[in-house]
């Protein structure tokens, strides 16, 4: 499998909660780094975990998928029913066809506002 297909296949695995399908991706000694909550997940099973155990609500649509060598960037809209749309850039190493480091970076639409300074420069983009 290509890098961006391991990737998609990642997200795909996520939306299916194809738990064991996901694992199945991850090096045993995976490392992801959420920068935006200060929280780094150590070990495939943990990071499993934190994802099968999130409250359930929520969907995956995968907005884009690049890569460079064994550098992938994902970038994913996650709409939940009762927590708002979350857009995530997510930053993976993959080598020998498992997925072996990330950092992602999620936000909540809108939780950053445009401060008024900027109007007379910027257009607003539609959730």
């Amino acid at each position: 499998m290509e890098q961006t297909e391991i990737v998609r296949g990642f997200w795909d695995r996520m939306q299916a909660r194809d738990w064991a399908g996901l694992a199945a991706l991850l090096a045993d000694d995976l490392v992801v780094e959420w920068p935006v909550s200060g929280e780094r997940i150590v070990g495939r099973e943990n990071y499993v975990r934190v994802n099968a155990e999130y409250p359930e609500g929520w969907s995956i649509r995968v907005l884009r998928v690049v890569a460079q060598g064994e550098d992938v960037v994902s970038e994913v809209e996650v709409p939940h029913d009762t927590m708002g749309v979350h857009r995530v850039a997510s930053f993976w190493t993959v080598r020998n066809g498992t997925i072996t480091g990330g950092r992602e970076y999620w936000t909540e639409v809108g939780s950053d506002p445009s401060p008024e300074w900027r109007a007379a420069y910027v257009q607003r983009l539609s959730p």
